[in-house]
């Protein structure tokens, strides 16, 4: 008698069938994380080249900056780095101090910027390193709940045999199954989001620097 997945999930024990509702729960959330993250870091990387196009063309700084006035304009990334910079530097400049002192508040506004900035990037990361690290071995554990039931069966019967408890162990051997689906997609994007949350961030670092010298020439020229 042949069984579908949905037969086995029903035929399981309680706890193997709570394992798996989590398990396809956390895998949902997982999939919404991925493709969020995805977005989001696609629209980053696409925003650092534009601005930093606009950055080094001829507009000026002052330029640059007005044009995050719009209110329909969100900046995001090194955007927003060159905005909190420059404003303080702004700021600070007004108040005829020394240029070694207004470099280093704009340097230390934007350290501040980066740094919710890189908080922006890897939001959920955790979670799907939760999901690729957990998952197996919450599988792991319904499969072997499952097959504690199927042996704990099969004891009770007078003769045993192979399609006594096959059933049983199929259904522990779905968790396992499943866990694995959870965990391989969020590794996958873990991993590959990690990476891209890392590229991002050395750009953001070298624009920082960049820019730095900029205001130095600004701060020093005659």
């Amino acid at each position: 008698m042949s069984y579908s997945v949905i037969d086995l999930f029903i035929n399981a024990s309680l706890v193997v069938q709570l394992v798996i509702f989590l398990l396809l729960l956390a895998s949902i959330f997982s999939w919404m994380v991925i493709f969020e993250r995805w977005i989001f870091l696609n629209k980053s990387k696409e925003e650092l080249v534009r601005f930093e196009d606009l950055f080094w063309s001829d507009a000026g700084l002052e330029a640059v900056f007005d044009q995050g006035e719009d209110e329909n304009h969100v900046s995001i990334g090194a955007e927003r780095i060159f905005r909190s910079g420059y404003q303080e530097y702004k700021n600070i400049k007004s108040q005829d101090l020394e240029p070694e002192t207004v470099l280093e508040g704009a340097e230390r506004a934007m350290r501040i910027s980066l740094s919710r900035e890189q908080t922006t990037l890897e939001k959920h990361l955790p979670f799907l390193a939760t999901v690729a690290s957990a998952s197996p071995y919450v599988g792991l554990f319904g499969t072997v709940w499952g097959i504690m039931n199927s042996f704990r069966g099969l004891a009770e019967t007078n003769q045993a045999t192979l399609s006594t408890v096959a059933p049983g162990i199929s259904e522990a051997l779905i968790a396992t199954a499943i866990g694995l689906f959870a965990a391989i997609p969020a590794l996958i994007a873990y991993n590959r989001y990690t990476t891209s949350v890392e590229s991002l961030l050395s750009s953001f670092e070298d624009f920082m620097d960049e820019f730095s010298i900029v205001l130095h020439r600004d701060l020093y020229k005659k």
